[in-house]
């Protein structure tokens, strides 16, 4: 195994352990031996991310560990971005998503590690943060050609937040051009077909899976 690969593999190993220093000295050592920044994050990150997923996902883990994973991996592409800017280099990406956590709504936890999760996965995110107005969602979507707007809502009594997102893309003919996912504890399956929206995660390994075949690569 040649040095490169060594430093993938404890990368792996070190998002799966949330070693954010671990993984910076690492990130940096893979560019000082010529790596590209798409490489790191195709061969190191991305992997760590989604062996973490995995984990995740067969209830091997709790969601602070899956937390501590998404901060390790911003850990190596907050070294990697002034890298990409400068270098001028394209990331790959599936598609564009704009999200947040809706109007009158101030817990992002959830939306913050499904936002990590789609990035890891190759999509570009805007995060607009919490207590979202639906008029701004569909302005930035607007702004950056989004595919797929991301809106999580942690309460019942903002779930209806999302179905005025739908409300307004429909008021303003463009519901067509955009894919609504939608999200957060209190949601549902049901709810996402009763308001019309496209998409439904359960939690931020399902939101990729959703999002993946919105965009119809899975």
């Amino acid at each position: 195994m040649g040095e490169l690969e060594e430093i993938y593999s404890k990368m792996v190993d070190g998002i799966v352990n949330g070693d954010e220093d671990g993984i910076r000295e690492l990130t940096q050592r893979a560019l000082e031996l010529g790596a590209t920044p798409n490489e790191i994050l195709k061969n190191g990150l991305t992997v760590g991310m989604t062996k973490i997923s995995e984990i995740y996902d067969r209830r091997e883990c709790a969601l602070p560990e899956l937390v501590l994973a998404g901060e390790a991996f911003y850990a190596g592409l907050e070294i990697l971005t002034p890298v990409i800017a400068s270098s001028g280099e394209k990331t790959e990406t599936l598609g564009t998503v704009v999200c947040g956590v809706v109007l009158y709504d101030v817990h992002d936890i959830g939306m913050t590690l499904v936002r990590t999760m789609l990035e890891a996965n190759g999509f570009k995110c805007y995060d607009l943060g919490k207590d979202v107005p639906p008029s701004e969602f569909i302005k930035r979507a607007k702004e950056v050609d989004a595919d797929i707007i991301a809106a999580s809502a942690l309460m019942t009594t903002t779930m209806p937040m999302q179905q005025r997102i739908i409300e307004e893309l429909k008021k303003e003919g463009i519901r067509d051009r955009f894919k609504v996912m939608v999200g957060g504890a209190p949601v549902s399956r049901d709810w996402m077909e009763h308001i019309g929206a496209d998409g439904y995660g359960v939690d931020a390994v399902e939101a990729v899976q959703e999002a993946k075949k919105l965009m119809g690569v899975v």
